[in-house]
């Protein structure tokens, strides 16, 4: 592990369960301190505080916020600099993901599922972004493998997750030469809680689907987010797919 680093300050959206949990234990493992925000999941968040802080004091804090109410997100990087006094990544991790079917779409869908998805993301990345040129930093967001090919019934994720894509390549041309964005694609790694949908049927069907014939883990994702904070200096506007080669195959 080099000095750089074990410097870095990591500010990661949605970072307390599942796959955001998973990249939140990669990135400290990897030395970074990390200001973890949460919505709702207050319990998980503070027992990811206290089990890396117990790995290494002072090294995670948490913060509240409801990414849908874009006057708090300012006070997320706040935090972050007053907590640890500076920034070098920010993970836009959080999502809603449901179905949405048309011609049963209700207005409160499409602003959570934008909201999360797309537009918290933006505020997110401009608020950040003084303190990303500061210090040379970078941007990571979490996209989907259905970008390039919508998921029937999800119309709306999959419009957020694919403007998503735009932003990142937009946020790369307006924040350069000191500052990188991409993002990461995932496929299957964890199946949606309380989803009848994904039943065993169906799960062996999307593994046929993919080449490697099996499912990823939540640290496949998290390693690539950290390839992207740390060792990939000369890449930017990337979007790089996380699926076992299921988006050739769908």
């Amino acid at each position: 592990m080099n000095a750089d680093s074990q410097t870095k300050v990591v500010l990661i959206t949605g970072g307390a369960k599942r796959v955001g949990a998973s990249i939140t234990r990669e990135l400290h493992r990897q030395g970074a301190s990390i200001m973890l925000h949460y919505h709702t999941s207050e319990t998980e968040a503070i027992a990811l505080q206290a089990e890396l802080n117990q790995i290494r004091p002072n090294s995670a804090a948490i913060t509240q916020c409801n990414l849908l109410e874009t006057d708090c997100i300012p006070a997320l990087v706040a935090a972050t600099l007053q907590t640890f006094g500076r920034l070098d990544a920010l993970v836009n991790n959080a999502s809603s993901y449901y179905p949405t079917e048309l011609g049963s779409i209700q207005l409160e869908q499409w602003e959570d599922l934008m909201g999360s998805n797309l537009k918290a993301p933006l505020f997110l990345s401009q608020a950040a972004a003084d303190a990303l040129q500061a210090s040379g930093g970078c941007i990571v967001n979490i996209t989907d493998m259905h970008i390039e090919r919508p998921k029937k019934h999800y119309i709306v994720y999959s419009a957020a997750k694919a403007g998503l894509v735009s932003l990142t390549k937009s946020l790369a041309q307006e924040l350069a030469p000191k500052v990188r964005v991409n993002a990461v694609a995932p496929g299957p790694v964890l199946w949606p809680d309380n989803n009848q949908e994904f039943d065993e049927q169906y799960r062996q069907q999307v593994i046929n689907q993919t080449l490697l014939k099996r499912t990823g883990e939540p640290s496949d994702i998290a390693k690539a987010v950290k390839f992207l904070i740390y060792d990939a200096p000369f890449v930017t506007g990337h979007v790089l797919a996380v699926d076992g080669g299921r988006h050739l195959s769908i």
